[in-house]
């Protein structure tokens, strides 16, 4: 297959890369393109190709999106808390720059298979107690509405066979080793990361506050499978929740404390954000994935799992 990966220097992106160019890929890789608005990283594998593009340039979707595409993953995004601060950077990015993608692939490669990285930050405002696919996506932050906006696009392009889409709600991803970016649940790594390595971290939100997480391993593991499934087994219902966990920021110091003791967990310290607070606030944590479940997505076991492939990556890291 010859594939291209949208945001490929960033923290995901990096480490979906590396998943697609193992042997044991269930993705057998021809070619792939990696790209970014700066140059993705460099690979001794003859396979891979880098490029340093902003996909908000005239005619750059053209330049991934070729008649030979058998597979884009589009992770380019400005994230939460940069494009609510940015309206119009992270509409042009987060949904002009997705359109793009979708008017190249319906010109000149209709048979693409698109996974799109979409986010649970979708679903907001009064909603059922369980989220499942097929609530209504009600966003409460403009990174929340320009994916929403995204998926319904990347549906109805799928829908007119203009490309072969599939939209990955993703949870928050925890623990990134990569240092904070600007999105507002970058705490969820940081009350982890930064103890784990000797530092103080500050948590903006309640002890009380609930997020849906996963890890990034198990995040490339639905990204890929996305990739795999074949149009049939979605039908008209394109997009669908990654599993995950639903997670408290207290019991994810608590796990912190379970597995590396109370001196390392005692350097998170809660002082709430009013800003922050109120935006995580809005974001769903409860969800039915029994669909994802039925195709062969995979949940983490528990956040002391998660806390433990940090510390497992970041040793094996250390070794190199």
């Amino acid at each position: 297959m010859n594939i291209a990966i949208t945001g490929a220097a960033g923290f995901l992106g990096d480490r979906l890369a590396s998943a697609l160019l193992r042997e044991d890929s269930p993705l057998p890789v021809a070619s792939l393109l990696l790209v970014d608005v700066r140059e993705p990283r460099a690979r001794s594998d003859p396979r891979v190709a880098t490029l340093a593009l902003d996909l908000t340039a005239p005619a750059a979707a053209e330049r991934l999106v070729t008649p030979e595409r058998h597979a884009l993953f589009h992770l380019a995004a400005v994230v939460s808390g940069h494009a609510e601060a940015d309206f119009d950077l992270g509409l042009a990015v987060n949904l002009d720059a997705t359109r793009a993608l979708l008017e190249a692939a319906r010109r000149r490669a209709p048979a693409m298979r698109l996974v799109f990285a979409s986010t649970v930050a979708v679903f907001g405002g009064e909603l059922p107690p369980v989220v499942g696919d097929c609530t209504a996506t009600t966003p409460q932050s403009s990174y929340g509405a320009a994916k929403a906006a995204s998926e319904l696009l990347l549906s109805e392009y799928s829908r007119r066979g203009f490309v072969d889409g599939r939209a990955v709600r993703l949870p928050t991803v925890t623990v990134r080793g990569a240092e904070p970016n600007r999105a507002v649940t970058g705490f969820a790594s940081g009350v982890v990361r930064e103890p784990l390595r000797g530092r103080r971290a500050v948590c903006p939100v309640p002890a009380a506050q609930r997020l849906w997480v996963c890890s990034p391993r198990a995040a490339v593991r639905g990204l890929v499978r996305a990739a795999e499934l074949p149009a049939a087994a979605l039908g008209g219902r394109r997009a669908l929740t990654l599993p995950g966990l639903d997670v408290s920021a207290g019991e994810m110091v608590a796990a912190l404390r379970l597995v590396a003791g109370a001196e390392v967990a005692a350097r998170v310290l809660f002082e709430p954000d009013a800003a922050a607070a109120r935006m995580v606030a809005g974001f769903p944590h409860r969800f039915d994935t029994a669909r994802a479940l039925r195709l062969g997505f995979v949940a983490d076991r528990d956040f002391a799992e998660i806390i433990r492939i940090f510390i497992e990556e970041e040793s094996m890291t250390t070794a190199d």
